[in-house]
């Protein structure tokens, strides 16, 4: 099955055909760095860590570009409250973003640009805009036409006509129509500024991605993504800006994210309304907080829970489980293939199944919440057969081999476990395994009080008791 993606731009969904037959180049909205990252920026850039991860799984060079917008009103404004410079304030928060990213275990982009290191890019695509009638100066500041662009509105299916409805100029702006956006700002008294033909000033928002994208990618880019609150009036503009100024098409397939609502609102920074990362791992690891954000297929809106926060993690430890008994059935010396009974060898069949429909569901617009799922009806069966004392799979090393070459895949594309997949081979401190044996003579004594004050002893010192046929077993607790 050929890899299918919902095309914003063309509402269906569409064969991908990158520029280049085995390269891809992707360009994603990173977060404006006034504040540390909340779980709202976390779940676009988690998404699209796993598209990227499946492009690279499929044998696709990925150039992944994601930038920093790190100079605006709002990080001057809160700079100016904390008494520090707006540029100390950025490297803050990007080191926060950075902290958050290998929390939920997202792969370094392989271009981080920020707006104030490339200031020269800016200012020569204004100037190309400004050359084509595109621009025009006023003031100090630099305004985009919009009304001469013709397609204007055609990713967000607005018309122009209608935006003017309620467009008014703001006081201080030399507009001239109010549909006109910024592309450079004029500075004020205390701001950080830059030298360019229009005077001491800044770039506008907009303009940035337009030009650190194609510096890096080309004059059209194969993907670009970001949360869907960005199609407008973000994206559009980029749009306007970059093809006006090239007469090229921006962008092949435009992908978006939907929002991670909390109490029916999104998550923004603008206005407090936010669970941040770190608030958030207080409680739940950053393997569940992951597993959580890629449980939903990334272009469906969600509502943040602590419930499901917790499910994701109870889902998470399933699959941690089933992959370290499979490790030491691995490691041990069973008997092979020969007298393998019905029911493991269906495991083992339903396991090169579960392949074929995790990589049919990721094919189909990159759906890990369905491809979850058949990971799921996997971690049952084998669930079901491990509790089958005459099954015998804990006698057959080449089945947990099959099963865990099969996770191993799973584990590469949706970067559920950050170390790798789980193993037997953690060594448990002699304290914690004293108190499980102490624990175990407790439950054949019937002493199920003490028992319980053992385990929870355990879980303490920081490790899980899990009870299963074959005995406790004992884990490390997600952090």
């Amino acid at each position: 099955m050929a890899l299918r993606v919902y095309n914003r731009f063309t509402g269906r969904k569409e064969e991908f055909k990158p520029l280049d037959d085995n390269r891809v180049g992707i360009y994603f909205c990173g977060i404006t760095v006034q504040g540390e990252p909340h779980m709202g920026h976390m779940l676009a850039f988690v998404s699209a860590d796993v598209i990227r991860r499946y492009l690279m799984f499929k044998g696709y060079e990925v150039t992944y570009v994601q930038n920093f917008t790190d100079v605006d009103d709002k990080i001057i404004g809160k700079a100016n409250e904390l008494g520090i410079e707006p540029a100390e304030l950025a490297e803050r928060n990007i080191e926060s973003y950075f902290r958050a990213s290998d929390l939920l275990n997202i792969k370094r982009a392989d271009i981080y640009p920020k707006a104030t290191e490339h200031i020269e890019d800016i200012i020569d695509l204004i100037k190309k805009l400004e050359e084509k009638g595109f621009a025009y100066a006023a003031g100090g500041d630099v305004y985009y036409r919009v009304r001469k662009f013709e397609g204007y509105g055609k990713l967000s299916g607005r018309k122009v006509d209608d935006l003017k409805v309620g467009a008014r100029i703001a006081e201080g702006e030399r507009k001239e129509d109010p549909l006109d956006f910024t592309l450079w700002k004029a500075a004020k008294e205390g701001e950080p500024y830059w030298d360019s033909p229009w005077g001491k000033g800044r770039p506008g928002w907009h303009i940035e991605c337009s030009a650190m994208s194609m510096k890096y990618l080309g004059k059209t880019l194969d993907m670009h993504g970001g949360g869907e609150d960005l199609v407008f009036p973000h994206h559009e503009n980029e749009i306007a800006q970059s093809e006006a100024a090239t007469g090229s098409r921006f962008v092949n397939y435009w992908m978006h994210n939907g929002l991670l609502n909390l109490e029916g609102e999104k998550m923004s920074k603008s206005t407090s309304h936010f669970f941040s990362i770190t608030e958030v791992n207080e409680e739940f690891s950053g393997e569940v907080i992951r597993f959580y954000l890629i449980s939903t297929h990334f272009r469906s809106r969600s509502e943040f829970s602590r419930k499901r926060l917790e499910e994701a993690g109870a889902g998470l430890d399933r699959i941690r489980n089933m992959c370290v008994y499979l490790d030491e059935v691995a490691g041990g010396e069973g008997s092979g293939s020969a007298g393998k009974g019905e029911e493991t060898d269906r495991l083992e069949k339903l396991a090169e199944e579960t392949e074929s429909r995790f990589m049919e569901a990721m094919d189909d617009d990159f759906n890990s919440a369905e491809a979850i799922g058949h990971i799921f009806h996997l971690v049952r069966e084998f669930n079901r057969v491990r509790s089958m004392p005459e099954a015998g799979l804990g006698s057959h090393p080449d089945t947990a081999e099959k099963i865990l070459e099969v996770m191993e895949k799973f584990n590469t594309i949706l970067g559920m476990f950050r170390e790798g997949l789980p193993s037997a081979e953690e060594e448990i401190p002699e304290e914690v395994m004293e108190l499980v044996k102490e624990r175990d003579r407790a439950r054949k004594n019937r002493d199920w009080e003490k028992a319980d004050q053992l385990r929870d002893r355990v879980q303490e010192l920081g490790y899980l008791i899990e009870d299963s046929p074959d005995g406790a077993r004992v884990k490390t607790a997600p952090r």
